[in-house]
């Protein structure tokens, strides 16, 4: 299992550089990092029914909060097969579905929120989960978050409310890389003990290397278990921005700019083809 989501995530990330460099425009540093997560979280962890519809009545749903990193998230859902693997191409392009922030109004499978506008896909969140639990649907509601977004102060609110309402089918991931568009989170804006903070608003909180695929396994595994337990769930997860291209690797500067031929050549290069290119 673990081999097989590698060599998937290997594929994911091939097609982050190559959508990104093909319209050179896009945000490959963060999509990167998050590829390893995102790979297990739909093949191994949730339970979803790629028949889309809006509501996600009985099944698992995600919201991706830091929109920016769609090429991520667009791989990975033609890849768990809601679209064809072909749309890839259309990326950021004229009338595409595939948005550089994912849109609802494009009726694209897989996507329930508009996201892009940060700090608010974790009180969507929420409010998914909450509908679950009203209608006595056992389904579980999984977010993602960068900690950059974190300095929003609607993030808070929500991190509030959450354990105030016993929102126990709720599991949050923050992807804790230090990085945000201009620098260093610390240097931006300090985030400090996010592990107490989380604790000090009644949330359960564990912590995993997130480009490690058995620790990520493991963890999200052990999330599910936390859940029905009176409290939301925050996984602080550790990441690399760029992980798997190491000149990506270096730092912020690779948030938001795409890679010419030559670095496009150089990453490919790094990342195996293993599923076959789209």
């Amino acid at each position: 299992m673990q081999n097989n989501l590698s060599a998937l995530a290997t594929q994911v990330r091939r097609d982050i550089v190559r959508m990104v460099h093909a319209v050179q425009s896009g945000h490959p540093g963060g999509s990167l990092g998050c590829a390893d997560f995102l790979t297990v979280l739909y093949f191994h962890t949730m339970k979803y029914n790629t028949d889309f519809n809006m509501n996600g009545t009985d099944e698992d749903v995600f919201f991706l909060s830091n929109g920016h990193i769609s090429p991520l998230f667009y791989s990975v859902l033609a890849r768990a097969g809601y679209f064809d693997v072909k749309e890839l191409a259309s990326f950021r392009r004229i009338n595409s579905r595939l948005q550089g922030h994912p849109t609802t109004h494009e009726h694209l499978p897989g996507v329930r929120v508009a996201s892009g506008s940060l700090g608010q896909g974790m009180s969507v969140a929420i409010g998914a989960a909450l509908t679950k639990k009203l209608n006595n649907d056992k389904g579980l509601v999984f977010s993602l978050h960068g900690d950059g977004e974190l300095q929003e102060g609607q993030i808070w609110e929500a991190a509030m409310f959450a354990p105030h309402h016993k929102v126990d089918n709720l599991i949050i991931t923050i992807d804790y890389n230090g990085q945000q568009i201009d620098g260093p989170t610390k240097k931006v804006m300090s985030l400090e003990n996010l592990k107490a903070k989380f604790e000090a608003f009644n949330w359960l909180v564990v912590e995993m290397n997130g480009n490690d695929i058995t620790d990520t396994m493991n963890t999200l595994d052990k999330a599910k278990s936390l859940t029905g337990n009176g409290k939301p769930i925050c996984i602080l997860m550790k990441t690399v921005m760029g992980k798997g291209v190491d000149f990506m690797e270096t730092g912020h500067e690779w948030h938001g700019i795409a890679p010419n031929d030559e670095q496009l050549a150089k990453a490919l290069a790094q990342l195996p083809e293993t599923i076959g290119d789209y």
